[in-house]
């Protein structure tokens, strides 16, 4: 290594009592090297199963690997905001417990880091075997946020990067509820760079990630980062004003030049039926955007911690 440095692994974990001991002696065969000069942070995210017997058991052999036990389910984000905030390294690993995530690109991404880059993120190269349905929206997702957001996301990248201390610094400033760290990371605007790898499928385990729970990080995203579903009230008032006024001028035209009569509401009845449409869509959008701003005004915790261990008594 070309400094003496400190190396923190964040890794949330629902319902992972399958893969955490194996994640954690990969881990450790990689940075065996290392010694006192890493940490190994586990977030149990309200597991049922026996997650935290597991990162129990392993804490009491191993003062480097600490664990932070949510009192329930918060989700994905809060809790990796968790792991975060309480991260001490100089460079911080985020990544899943899932074992899709290899801990071998790890080398490389620190590697990367010592060349000067402040975010090294791993990109997939390949899809897991999702159904259509995921594959689909997922390339969709990240195409529509690319074309109208004003930070470059990259795409085909998760939580599995590292940052930088400064990075994480800023990161954990950001109060918003409604994370989107992906989105965070980006919008830091420190120097990054990419290694690329192959993500294997899930060995063991479900995955804990379903479509309404991939639908509502989407949104995350998109309102986060994006003005557009506001500038769509906008669009599609523009619309209906020119349609409207299309349709005017021609029954006007009809009736001054042909000399045809039949009754409006025939038009109006369609027409009127979908602007109800529109007016329901606008005031979905208009309440995503209240929901958000309620979550941030009543100023409530992005999480809440059961308890801790190995952490030292400044925490």
């Amino acid at each position: 290594m070309k400094k003496k440095s400190k190396y923190s692994f964040v890794i949330p974990a629902f319902n992972e009592e399958e893969n955490i001991e194996a994640l954690y002696k990969r881990i450790i065969e990689i940075t065996e090297n290392y010694q006192n000069e890493r940490e190994i942070i586990f977030v149990n995210d309200g597991s049922t199963d026996g997650t935290l017997s597991v990162l129990k058991q392993l804490a009491e052999s191993d003062k480097n690997l600490k664990y932070i036990n949510l009192s329930r389910n918060f989700g994905h984000q809060a809790a990796l905001s968790a792991g975060l905030k309480y991260a001490e390294g100089d460079a911080v690993i985020s990544m899943d417990c899932d074992l899709q995530d290899p801990p071998e690109v790890i080398e490389k991404m620190i590697q990367k880091w010592h060349e000067g880059f402040q975010i090294v993120y791993a990109r997939r190269q390949n899809f897991r075997k999702d159904n259509l349905i995921k594959k689909s929206g997922s390339k969709l997702y990240y195409r529509f946020l690319g074309k109208f957001t004003h930070i470059d996301i990259p795409r085909n990248v998760g939580d599995f990067r590292l940052v930088d201390r400064n990075v994480l610094k800023e990161i954990n400033q950001m109060p918003e509820h409604s994370r989107y760290i992906r989105g965070m990371v980006a919008w830091t605007g420190f120097k990054h760079t990419f290694v690329d790898y192959q993500r294997p499928d899930r060995q063991k385990g479900e995955s804990n990630y379903t479509l309404g729970k991939l639908a509502r990080l989407g949104m995350d995203g998109v309102f986060n980062f994006s003005m557009l579903p506001l500038r769509l009230g906008f669009l599609l008032g523009f619309i209906s004003i020119i349609t409207g006024t299309g349709l005017l001028l021609y029954q006007v035209f009809d009736f001054v030049f042909n000399g045809a009569y039949y009754h409006l509401y025939k038009w109006l009845v369609v027409v009127l039926f979908i602007f109800m449409g529109f007016m329901f869509m606008l005031l979905w959008i208009i309440g995503e955007y209240i929901g958000k701003i309620y979550d941030d005004v009543r100023k409530r915790p992005l999480y809440v911690i059961s308890d801790m261990k190995n952490f030292d008594s400044s925490h």
